[in-house]
């Protein structure tokens, strides 16, 4: 056996073996990808809170006279003037209450009227040693009594026009009438919420800001300007509310739960077209001083968190989570993963995988930002 010829092709087979697994473990990489690095700038952009529509007047009428709702003057969705006659309730009750209270009224200031001139009376023969002091004392306490009587009278006669007044719903302001859930014969009863009224010639839009944003809007405020508080509506068909709004006020401290405070805006709603109850979003410039950008098109997402290929020292892609502070078109603001050394990919994502060695091509940041301002 020829021993010597075994042992070099062992030897060949082996450093051909050698030569495979380096080259799995180092590929040749044939494409170049386009690299690039975060650049930090100032900028303004948009930011969008979710907000809660309420009319500036918006409130419950509930029935305080319990009987049949004998007629409903007005229909569902109608505009109605302050003052308008809405509701009426079967009054035969209240009416006849009244019309005793009346009556009882008008023998109180006849049982009145007659302990008058019998104390004038008992005065006279007082006056003349016919009577004795304690008489004519007995007149007097039977004529304030007879008053005191009348005044009872008074206030239960305005009690029953009171509960009179109550089968009579008028609305207390002018607005829009909302759903009527019961219908002309129901039984209501004190408390029955027969309808709702809002006034939306103004709306209010409600949303919540963070601490941090609630501090930074502040100090931006501080100068008093009106076009500082200024902020714009969009409504639940994506579309913008013709008028800008107004920053009124604030909650008057943070909630402990969320950590967020309730701010309040208040626009005009020229054709009541926002109505109590709607939703939408409050959108209002934001400025951010040396916000650190990276392009849209460089991180791709995974179970809701964003991603980047970071560049190594040893030209290879590794996957890295980042966290966005805001969007601005065709970018990111970035508020943690990366910093402004770092290498990412720029392009080509869907054709790298962790691990994967590239040829790189740098582009600078600003050229691509220069790119899309042009665009």
């Amino acid at each position: 056996m020829n021993y010597r010829g075994v042992f070099l092709y062992g030897v060949l087979m082996l450093l051909a073996l050698t030569s495979c697994a380096d080259q799995k473990e180092n590929p040749q990489v044939s494409e170049t990808y386009p690299v690039t690095s975060p650049v930090r700038i100032d900028t303004n952009t948009l930011i969008e809170y979710v907000a809660d529509i309420a009319a500036i007047k918006n409130i419950e009428i509930r029935a305080k006279a319990t009987g049949y709702l004998e007629k409903v003057h007005v229909d569902e969705g109608s505009y109605v003037r302050e003052g308008q006659l809405l509701f009426s309730i079967n009054n035969r009750e209240y009416s006849e209450a009244l019309a005793k209270d009346r009556a009882l009224l008008k023998i109180a200031r006849a049982e009145a009227k007659n302990a008058e001139l019998e104390l004038e009376n008992t005065k006279v023969l007082w006056d003349k040693n016919v009577i004795s002091k304690i008489e004519y004392e007995f007149a007097k306490n039977k004529l304030q009594i007879a008053k005191a009587k009348v005044e009872e009278m008074l206030a239960e006669e305005a009690h029953g026009k009171l509960m009179l007044s109550y089968a009579e719903l008028r609305a207390p302001f002018s607005g829009t009438i909302s759903r009527l859930p019961n219908k002309i014969g129901s039984l209501i009863e004190e408390g029955t919420l027969l309808t709702t009224l809002s006034q939306n010639e103004e709306i209010f839009a409600y949303f919540d800001v963070s601490e941090k944003e609630y501090l930074e809007f502040m100090s931006k405020i501080a100068n008093g300007k009106e076009q500082d508080r200024k902020v714009q509506l969009v409504m639940a068909n994506g579309k913008l509310h013709p008028d800008m709004g107004l920053i009124e006020t604030m909650d008057g401290e943070i909630d402990r739960e969320t950590g967020n405070l309730a701010i309040r805006a208040r626009f005009s709603n020229k054709g009541k077209v926002l109505k109590h109850g709607a939703s939408g979003k409050i959108r209002m410039q934001k400025a951010f001083k040396n916000a650190l950008i990276i392009p849209q098109k460089s991180t791709f997402e995974i179970q809701d968190k964003v991603y980047v290929y970071v560049i190594d020292k040893y030209g290879k892609a590794r996957t890295r989570a980042v966290e966005i502070q805001a969007r601005i078109p065709h970018f990111y603001m970035i508020s943690a993963g990366l910093s402004k050394d770092d290498t990412i990919l720029y392009e080509g994502i869907q054709s790298v995988s962790e691990g994967m060695k590239i040829k790189q091509k740098r582009i600078p940041l600003k050229h691509i930002i220069r790119e899309f301002s042009e665009a």
